[in-house]
């Protein structure tokens, strides 16, 4: 998903009363109340053209739906895309090349305004104007939209529109196998076409989905309701989505794991978005799993990034020295067993992943390509962010270099605040630093095109944070990128990962599991962790 997200250990407690229950529903439980849960930090934006992150996409998962969406379901079915907005799944013609879909009829946002199928446009213009970090995905593929990005007038020939028919035509430069999943993706989810064009954290847009967000508070929380435009109106239109459960839902920022931990125990919070911090793991488990605590697997590389384009890490048997250097063993131990070792782009799970082991740990080898590099700068900037276990990665990580050979200088950045410093281009001294993703789809072009094109390389919110433009490498992601999947192009990938590999961009070291930690008075059977979107605010329901 990309998502740069962060999944960490993290901290909270919410006092809440949960109101007015009623018994009913198939599973024996109650509907209504208000589900308290807790973040670490907030998302990157509450904003669905500018998320790319887990805590960010969880947050919205429910609230905005595009024209399509993915089945509210665990494991391998929740990556199967549905209708959303849409009526159903696009008609494919022109070689691969046009899509063609109609908006369901009555369709309204929360606040009453009709949804228009120009509603899409709008919302394809408006990500391309706030640069997100998501718009390589269009404007390499719609025809007009790279010119869109340029100039940001004119429109984006590739879309036609009909209001009165709700019929959506788009025209791609070429086929794109993945095009279908990008649909999926809330980047593209329709918004009013008064929404302006600026970062509406502080106070998001009207809403399609069961949940509206009523109330934000940056760094400090944000709140829901249902939407009032659901029940009897966008509910019946879209019977596929679930309507939720709970009435209203309170999350609050706050960052101590150990306290988080304690408050889900006692029941005066119902959630923790994130991981049960490591210190407390196993004394968790051992008490809770199956009851009041999941663990899910996820598709997600877990990576430290090398800056290719400036010194000392413009150099390639720096980067592979620094890969023999890191220990996939001891973050594990840093992970407290949340975390499986791999080294290599695709994760374990994803389609064309095949082992890797081209820099078996070996320290003292590292040092003495590092002393045969002899690179003339050895004063880097290692960066990493405030929540713990990702704080102690990035610790174990700036020793490792100094072990090396660098003089280094730690940065330890706000969570609330990390992704959108580390993927701007005007921050000073971007070396090297600590990141995560997880899939956005079930495809391995969501591990390349996003964070090793040429083309994601932005001025803000830079998915690409290597920097690397290797123009052979380009072009093969953008050949696979227009084929169907199948076992020749997950051959291709597999290659491909060995070939970025061996110039070694990154130091991956490892894919997580999941967490998902509830009170007591939540039915722990019905939360749905979705590979992508994490967990479905639409399942929580009390017992």
């Amino acid at each position: 998903m990309r998502k740069l997200g962060t999944v960490l250990a993290v901290a909270g407690v919410v006092l809440a009363m949960t109101l007015g229950l009623v018994s009913c529903g198939d599973s024996g439980g109650k509907e209504g109340g208000t589900l308290t849960g807790t973040y670490a930090s907030f998302p990157d934006y509450l904003d669905p053209a500018l998320s790319y992150t887990q805590e960010g996409w969880t947050a919205m998962y429910n609230t905005y739906i595009p024209l399509l969406t993915y089945a509210r379901a665990d494991g391998e079915a929740g990556s199967k895309v549905i209708p959303g907005l849409a009526e159903s799944l696009p008609t494919i013609s022109n070689g691969g090349k046009t899509y063609t879909l109609n908006l369901r009829k009555g369709l309204k946002y929360s606040d009453g305004t009709p949804v228009k199928a120009s509603d899409f446009t709008h919302a394809v213009e408006r990500m391309i104007e706030l640069n997100s970090g998501g718009s390589p995905f269009y404007t390499a593929s719609i025809v007009g939209a790279e010119e869109f990005q340029k100039t940001k007038s004119g429109g984006i020939s590739g879309i036609e529109t009909n209001d009165k028919t709700g019929k959506i035509s788009i025209d791609l430069v070429a086929p794109r196998g993945t095009f279908t999943n990008e649909l999926g993706l809330m980047f593209v989810a329709p918004l009013p076409p008064d929404t302006p064009a600026k970062n509406l954290s502080a106070d998001p847009p009207p809403a399609t989905g069961p949940y509206e967000i009523v109330k934000s508070d940056p760094g400090s929380g944000w709140s829901y309701e249902r939407n009032p435009q659901w029940k009897g109106n966008n509910a019946e239109l879209m019977p596929d989505l679930p309507s939720g459960h709970v009435d209203k839902i309170d999350i609050t920022i706050v960052r101590n794991p150990a306290t988080q931990v304690n408050e889900v125990e006692q029941g005066t919070s119902d959630w923790m978005q994130s991981l049960v911090p490591a210190d407390k793991y196993a004394e968790v488990k051992n008490r809770f799993e199956g009851t009041q605590l999941r663990v899910e697997p996820t598709i997600s590389n877990y990576y430290f990034w090398m800056n290719t384009t400036r010194p000392p890490f413009d150099d390639v048997e720096v980067r592979q020295a620094v890969n023999h250097a890191v220990s996939g063993a001891a973050l594990e131990r840093v992970y407290a067993g949340q975390l499986k070792a791999n080294q290599q782009i695709l994760p374990e799970g994803m389609p064309g992943h095949e082992k890797l082991d081209l820099y078996p740990y070996d320290l003292a080898k590292a040092k003495e390509m590092i002393a045969k590099a002899n690179p003339s700068d050895r004063e880097i900037t290692v960066w990493t962010d405030t929540e713990s276990p990702n704080k102690e990665a990035g610790e174990y990580y700036d020793d490792v270099l100094q072990k090396i050979g660098f003089d280094t200088t730690l940065k330890v950045i706000n969570a609330d605040d990390y992704f959108s410093l580390i993927g701007n281009q005007s921050t000073p001294d971007l070396d090297t630093g600590w990141v995560n993703w997880f899939q956005d789809y079930p495809h391995p072009n969501d591990f390349f095109q996003p964070l090793l094109s040429g083309e994601s390389i932005l001025p803000v919110n830079n998915g690409n944070l290597a920097e690397i433009d290797n123009p052979k490498f380009n072009e093969k992601i953008a050949e696979l990128g227009e084929e169907e999947l199948g076992p020749k192009q997950e051959a291709a990938y597999a290659a491909l990962d060995r070939e970025y590999m061996e110039e070694a961009p990154w130091a991956p070291y490892g894919s997580l599991a999941v967490s998902t930690f509830v009170s007591d008075a939540i039915d722990l059977d019905e939360v749905i962790f979705n590979r992508t979107f994490g967990q479905d605010l639409t399942s929580f329901q009390f017992k």
